[in-house]
C-alpha cells in the first residue's frame, strides 16, 4: 500500500466501518470486535482499541434522542406504558449497538489522521 496516499475520510471510515488508511479493509471480524489488522494494507488495529469513549458518547446520543422522542410521543398521543416499552427498549438497543460500531470506526479514524505514524502495518 502507499503510504504517501491520502487518509480515507473519517466519514467513510466510519459510516462503511472500513480501514481509516486504504478505505477498504473491515475493520470488525464480527459485530463489536476490531479486527487485528486490515485484511488489504495491513494497517494494525488492535492495538488501537478505544476502550470506554465510544460507549460512553453512544449513551448519551442515544439517550438524548431516546427521552427526546419519548418526550413527544409522551405529550403528542399519551400512550399506555407498555406502548413506550415496546417502542424505547428496541431503539435502545439497536441504536446503542450502531452507535457503538459507528463511534469506534471515527474514533480510529481520527486517531489514524492525528496520529498515523504510530499505527503499525
Amino acid at each position: 500500500m502507499n503510504d504517501n496516499a491520502p487518509p480515507v475520510s473519517i466519514a467513510y471510515a466510519a459510516l462503511r466501518c472500513r480501514c481509516p488508511r486504504c478505505g477498504k479493509g473491515k475493520l470488525y471480524h464480527n459485530l463489536l470486535d476490531i479486527a487485528a489488522r486490515c485484511n488489504r494494507c495491513g494497517l494494525e488495529f488492535k492495538a488501537r482499541e478505544q476502550g470506554d469513549g465510544p460507549a460512553f458518547f453512544g449513551i448519551l446520543i442515544v439517550g438524548a434522542l431516546t427521552a427526546i422522542f419519548a418526550a413527544i410521543v409522551e405529550i403528542k398521543i399519551a400512550p399506555p406504558f407498555w406502548v413506550h416499552a415496546m417502542i424505547w427498549i428496541p431503539f435502545i438497543i439497536v441504536g446503542s449497538l450502531l452507535s457503538l460500531r459507528t463511534l469506534k470506526a471515527a474514533l480510529i479514524a481520527v486517531q489514524y489522521q492525528l496520529r498515523g505514524e504510530d499505527f503499525g502495518g
